[in-house]
């Protein structure tokens, strides 16, 4: 039988169409698996119609499909076109799709190989993250592709993770204190200094974010007394030491006022001292002196100078020499003495270069005397002249020895000063520490005669209960005051550790500026020096154009009139003469 002649009219045509089509299917079939982590795109294989509109029979080569898709209605979607508007030319190769959202409900009965599935849905979850990105489509699959997130992302999670600044100091309120205005009041016998002590803050714990109020010097002692009572272990900053001889003297006030305003606002900065109740009343009362007795008559064991240990049921506890076993605030004592030493051997130096800028400037002032008496009897103006001068030049001279000798006090003298004084509060903690450990121990001593008064009286069974009931709960007591005072020396210790670690942060701070302030000042000094010297001598220089820099002292009106007089006499026989003379004259 003819092949071409089938009786049932099933043989395909052999039409250029039909083998078009059989070779798109070929290819379709051939196409490569996708790689893993690159997006995925499911292509749905439909059935070939011939050209007739019948299905053929001959047996075909189909490839192995891992799904059979419904076709939606969204013709642009993920499958991209189907049915009668499918091509039947083999398109261009173009990047992957990326998946879109509805990907997931047409994906739900894939089945997948488990490495191109997982990479399926991490391109799917990476495109629904950045679904609102409009960065371009390269650089969204470069980096969901490779599972490292995109650079701003990392940049905001660093911003995120790095503050400005801590919660605590966030938190933490904020004071500037100025003290100014010293001014002397009382009588002969009652006379004193009296600042004004300006406060401007950010703690709601005050009526008003600024006030002022007036505080003379005991105040300040009484504050700083206060604080070591209330906050054992912390070192709180010393104010200036009394002074019997020349305290009414105008540097040492301004010095003494200059330490006074670095103490504030020290005590005012410290995490623990800011919140004391006699710091706001120190800078927020308008009675203060009444406050005070209000206080002290509150709790009269602050008036005693007992402070937590007396609140605490401890007594004095002094007794018995301390000895250390800590290496750690052993080394720090040591220091501590070293660094007292040499610091008061800097102020003893400190104290001979300001006597010394002192006696230069004093030099100068009598070398300006001596050059004035001089040029006052000189004749010869064009003497005269430079040595007046040059006695207004030691004038200045001896203001600028005057002024750096008191900044060299302000600056680098008041630092080192202050921290002889803060040497001595760390020393005075230290003395807190040493006496919770005596009471520590006082109080385990208590406690072993409670407990042998206990065994001694339950060994001879003849105690009523009553009686032993009082003991167990004399035990008891004794034991929670061993416990509290054992705490209390712990919780010390690790105060005071944290006390000299900010002690050694702030001294570098506070002694670098005060060095580069001393510095900056001493060169300022020296250039005005320089300054003063070459004005004058320009001024001496001046004189050869003819045009004398200095002004001539004034010509006595008499002297001058007889002057007159002769060029006048003289001016009738001859005018040239007399204009001559005049001239000659003025010249003089």
């Amino acid at each position: 039988m003819d092949t071409e002649d089938s009786p049932w009219g099933d043989v395909p045509s052999r039409s250029s169409s039909n083998a078009n089509l059989a070779k798109s299917i070929n290819s379709e079939n051939a196409e490569p698996a996708p790689k893993a982590g690159q997006p995925t795109t499911l292509t749905s294989v439909s059935s070939p119609r011939s050209a007739a509109g019948k299905d053929p029979r001959t047996p075909r080569k189909v490839g192995a499909q891992p799904t059979r898709l419904e076709a939606v209605d969204d013709s642009l979607g993920p499958l991209g076109p189907l049915g009668d508007n499918a091509s039947t030319q083999p398109e261009a190769e173009q990047p992957p799709i990326p998946p879109s959202k509805e990907q997931p409900l047409l994906m739900g009965n894939a089945r997948q190989a488990p490495s191109v599935s997982s990479s399926m849905s991490r391109s799917m979850v990476d495109s629904a993250e950045l679904g609102d990105d409009d960065r371009p489509l390269s650089a969204r699959t470069r980096y969901s592709g490779s599972g490292q997130p995109p650079p701003s992302s990392v940049e905001n999670s660093r911003r995120q993770n790095q503050p400005s600044v801590s919660i605590e100091q966030a938190a933490r309120p904020t004071f500037d204190i100025t003290v100014g205005d010293p001014h002397k009041v009382g009588d002969l016998t009652s006379s004193h200094i009296v600042y004004q002590v300006r406060t401007k803050t950010s703690s709601k714990a005050y009526r008003q974010p600024e006030f002022t109020v007036s505080r003379r010097y005991r105040d300040f002692l009484w504050l700083y007394n206060s604080l070591h009572n209330n906050s054992p272990g912390v070192v709180v900053p010393p104010p200036p030491e009394k002074q019997a001889v020349g305290r009414f003297d105008s540097n040492f006030v301004e010095s003494r006022r200059a330490a006074l305003e670095r103490m504030l606002n020290k005590t005012a900065a410290h995490p623990i001292l800011q919140h004391d109740g006699d710091l706001k009343i120190f800078l927020e009362s308008d009675a203060f002196n009444v406050d005070v007795k209000h206080r002290e008559h509150r709790e009269p064991g602050l008036g005693e100078n007992k402070g937590m240990f007396s609140s605490m049921g401890f007594g004095g506890g002094g007794g018995g020499k301390f000895i250390e076993h800590d290496d750690w605030f052993h080394d720090r004592k040591v220091y501590l003495d070293a660094l007292e030493n040499q610091l008061k051997a800097l102020l003893k130096a400190i104290d001979t270069v300001v006597t010394q800028r002192k006696g230069l400037a004093e030099a100068a002032g009598d070398f300006s005397a001596s050059l004035h008496a001089l040029s006052t009897v000189e004749l010869s103006v064009s003497l005269s002249t430079p040595l007046e001068g040059l006695s207004d030049l030691q004038l200045r001279i001896r203001e600028v020895y005057d002024r750096q000798a008191q900044q060299d006090v302000l600056t680098i003298g008041i630092t080192v000063d202050e921290y002889i004084r803060l040497i001595g509060s760390i020393k005075q903690a230290f003395a807190q520490r040493q006496k919770s450990f005596h009471s520590w121990h006082s109080a385990e001593a208590e406690l072993s005669k409670r407990k042998a008064t206990q065994e001694k009286t339950l060994r001879s069974g003849k105690t009523q209960q009553d009686r032993l009931n009082q003991l167990q709960a004399d035990v008891g007591d004794g034991e929670r005051r061993c416990h509290q005072a054992r705490l209390l020396f712990e919780d010390m210790g690790r105060l005071m550790r944290g006390e000299l670690e900010r002690f050694e942060r702030e001294k570098v701070e506070d002694f670098k500026s005060g060095v580069e302030t001393f510095l900056e000042g001493a060169v300022e000094a020296q250039k005005e020096l320089i300054e003063l010297w070459e004005t004058f001598l320009m001024q001496l220089d001046a004189e050869e154009d003819g045009e004398p820099f200095f002004k001539p002292p004034a010509i006595n009106v008499a002297s001058a009139k007889q002057k007159e007089g002769r060029a006048q006499g003289s001016s009738d026989e001859n005018p040239q003469e007399a204009a001559a003379t005049l001239t000659a004259e003025q010249e003089e």
